[in-house]
């Protein structure tokens, strides 16, 4: 038979190159790993720019919109006033001029009863009437109509074809219709911000990459930082669409020749990818894994005879005085024998190691017997006050997610296994009869049961963790509104009844209700489905706010309540203010096409310290109330 020296050196030689081989496969799938990461990475960044951006210009056109068309009307009512003031200044062109430039607008048009052009800055158009073209039609409505005020959408005029924004309106008198005409700088530079090749130009593109943006429908590239490809199809470049609609995590494609990774998304109908050539994002891959093979190898064959000298010089020659020992602790026969032929010295070791296993054997029948006796996932261990070894189950490495190292320490000393139990029962679960949380990372769950009789120490460990989940996702789905994913009545009481019951913790807080106007204005004139996407719009705003430190709930029909807590006092303040701007300012839009004004009414209680919460939401509720008469008041005064 061969020494056991010879047998460990042979076998050392061949680990040593399969841990070469194998340490050389998982670092360099590392490697790439960790290379799409960082792509990934700086993808979602520039994805996130890009949405901010264009949400932030989208805001920007709309208000800009708004200011005109209200810019427009306002300077059609002051020249009207002026000219029915003035009636000479109708028949003077000059006058008009002068009258344009001081209210800072561009053209100035009179019609008569009838509806034509008699007087205004620009006696090239006179004559015209409303019926003179598909843009001077929209006002015709007002011969039929003398209390019409009317404002058109950004438009080609009839007469030039540029871009003008129209308002007209009667003079009070009713004998001639004031029309004036704006040339949208602003507005026109707006809309321009809003197209990607424009958003592309602001972006901070990295170097190393290229964006292309791809209009969902015609599958063209709308915007791209390779401005020759702007305009080409997809696939001119090397991009399938099969892949866009297919693959979430990123993919490997050849684009314009060259090898490429690419990660995109989805932004207001158009697709997205960032597209980053192999050769730069793998660039440092071959050389890093040339100086790995080389580390592996000294280090390896450093290794390799440092374990076979030890071997030789501590196993070999130790191994007979371990085959003493080992039958002076052993008892009995056993039931199955090791044959070990290997070597002399490890076969002589093999008889007195199954003469020890049968020791343990009967020390194990106990556990043996309850693992017989239940299907459950279970794991048992036993220990004794006046030995430092621990024995348990194969289960409870699992269950508690040990490694080699975990399980040498705690089954070597008893004293460190019972603390490791005591920091688990440091962390009961609420509502839940002996579980225990040993993993916040991951939400694992146990139930430790133990006998304890003449100084040993018998116990049971269950992984719970399914049935707590699935007790949990229960509550959850009761607390949850189906429609707007806030928190229902239920939900709202039970967490507000977790947070007061440590008052101290929540600092300055504010409870506020909102209450969604119109909802049964909008049901009986669009119907219940718009209604419901209305109260998802009420839902949408509120969670503008931020999430941290927030309940958000709909505590009824048309009834919500945000409540806010450890926040500083300005900043809850800051937060009634952005609901007061929502509430004068901003539209819902019901579908693609119909928009709505958001309506509701709020209240809001801010304080810190002792309160009840019932209460505060009684008195929200009431100045709720205040707020909603008050905002009837004015819309039902009449405007001067």
């Amino acid at each position: 038979m061969r020494t056991l020296g010879r047998i460990i050196s042979r076998y050392m030689q061949i680990i040593t190159l399969i841990l070469v081989f194998v340490l050389l496969i998982i670092f360099g799938g590392m490697e790439i790993t960790r290379a799409q990461g960082n792509a990934y990475e700086n993808a979602a960044g520039a994805f996130q720019q890009l949405a901010q951006t264009l949400e932030r210009n989208k805001m920007e056109l709309q208000e800009i919109g708004l200011e005109y068309n209200e810019t427009c009307i306002h300077n059609a009512e002051a020249i009207a006033y002026m000219l029915q003031n003035n009636p000479a200044a109708r028949e003077s062109t000059e006058e008009l001029k002068r009258i344009a430039e001081l209210m800072e607008v561009d053209e100035i048009h009179i019609f008569d009863e009838s509806g034509r052009i008699f007087a205004g800055t620009h006696p090239e158009y006179f004559d015209y009437t409303f019926d003179s073209g598909e843009q001077m039609q929209f006002f015709k409505p007002m011969l039929e109509d003398k209390s019409l005020k009317l404002v058109q959408e950004v438009t080609p005029n009839t007469a030039e074809g540029k871009m003008m924004q129209y308002s007209a309106l009667w003079s009070k008198d009713g004998h001639f219709i004031v029309q004036v005409g704006m040339a949208p700088v602003r507005l026109m530079k707006a809309t321009e911000k809003n197209e990607l090749s424009y958003i592309f130009s602001l972006l901070r593109i990295d170097l190393e990459a290229d964006y292309y943006a791809i209009d969902s429908g015609s599958r063209k590239i709308a915007g791209s930082t390779d401005l020759e490809s702007v305009g080409k199809d997809m696939e001119e470049i090397g991009l399938d669409f099969a892949y866009i609609r297919g693959v979430r995590d990123g993919f490997h494609v050849r684009i314009n020749g060259v090898d490429s990774f690419c990660v995109y998304t989805q932004i207001e109908g158009n697709y997205i990818v960032r597209v980053i050539p192999c050769r730069t994002l793998y660039g440092r891959l071959p050389a890093n894994m040339i100086f790995l093979v080389i580390c592996l190898i000294v280090i390896a064959i450093f290794l390799s005879y440092a374990v076979i000298w030890c071997m030789n010089h501590y196993v070999v020659e130790g191994i007979r005085g371990v085959n003493e020992k080992l039958r002076m602790i052993a008892a009995g026969n056993l039931e199955e024998k090791i044959n070990i032929q290997s070597s002399v010295e490890l076969s002589e070791l093999g008889s007195y190691i199954n003469e020890m296993i049968c020791s343990l054997l009967a020390n194990n029948r106990k556990m043996s017997y309850v693992l017989s006796k239940t299907n459950m996932y279970i794991g048992v261990y036993e220990y004794s006050e006046h030995t430092p070894r621990v024995r348990f189950t194969e289960h409870i490495p699992r269950i508690f997610s040990l490694d080699e190292e975990a399980v040498r320490r705690l089954t070597g000393d008893s004293r460190k296994f019972r603390e490791f139990l005591e920091q688990i029962r440091n962390h009961p679960v609420q509502g839940e009869n002996g579980v225990f949380q040993f993993s916040e990372a991951c939400e694992r769950y146990v139930k430790l049961e133990e006998v304890h009789e003449n100084n040993e120490t018998f116990g049971v460990v269950i992984d719970v963790t399914e049935d707590v989940a699935k007790r949990r996702e229960i509550e959850v789905e009761r607390d949850i509104d189906p429609l707007t994913g806030l928190y229902n009545r239920r939900g709202l009481n039970t967490r507000l009844e977790r947070l007061f019951d440590e008052k101290e913790k929540l600092g300055y807080y504010a409870m506020i209700m909102i209450d969604a106007d119109g909802l049964k204005r909008i049901n009986d004139t669009y119907g219940h489905d718009k209604g419901d996407v209305y109260l998802c719009r009420i839902a949408d705003t509120i969670n503008t706010f931020e999430p941290k430190n927030s309940v958000a709930a709909r505590q009824g029909g048309d009834e919500f309540v945000l409540f806010r807590y450890q926040y500083e006092q300005d900043e809850l303040t800051e937060a009634v203010r952005m609901l007061e701007f929502i509430q004068k300012h901003c539209l819902a839009y019901l579908d693609e096409e119909l928009r709505v004004k958001l309506e509701f009414s709020f209240g809001y209680v801010m304080t810190q310290g002792e309160a009840d919460y019932r209460e505060l939401l009684k008195q929200a509720d009431e100045r709720m109330y205040e707020n909603k008469r008050e905002r009837k008041i004015l819309q039902e005064k009449p405007q001067k």
